[in-house]
């Protein structure tokens, strides 16, 4: 990989603004249901705003888990330990650090 620094922090980025567009959705979802008069129970759309809460409410739990591996990726760089396995010690091959550029293991101790 050319720049690991370059490629973290790009992903870093990506999943700030993702994670800053599911909060957002999520906050309209919720407004927009803070004036009804129906429970999700008993309203014909409840379940539909149920799933929608919950898938991102997934989506940004997942933007959060990556930005957090993310810095753990970038402390490795700061410390010298970027690209060695953090199980065995061994390489990680660049095709998987060119893939996630946030792997703190080898495919073998995936």
């Amino acid at each position: 990989m050319d720049d690991p620094r370059a490629a973290l922090t790009a992903e870093r980025h990506r999943n700030e603004r993702l994670l800053a567009g599911v909060e957002q959705s999520m906050r309209d979802v919720s407004d927009s249901r803070q004036d009804a008069n129906s429970d999700d129970e008993h309203d014909p759309e409840g379940a539909t705003l149920a799933w929608e809460r919950g898938s991102l409410g997934a989506v940004r739990d997942d933007a959060r888990e990556r930005i957090r591996l993310v810095d753990a990726a970038l402390a490795r760089l700061d410390a010298g330990t970027y690209g060695r396995c953090a199980v065995g010690g061994e390489p990680i091959p660049e095709a998987r650090l060119a893939a996630v550029p946030w792997a703190a293991t080898c495919v073998a101790h995936a």
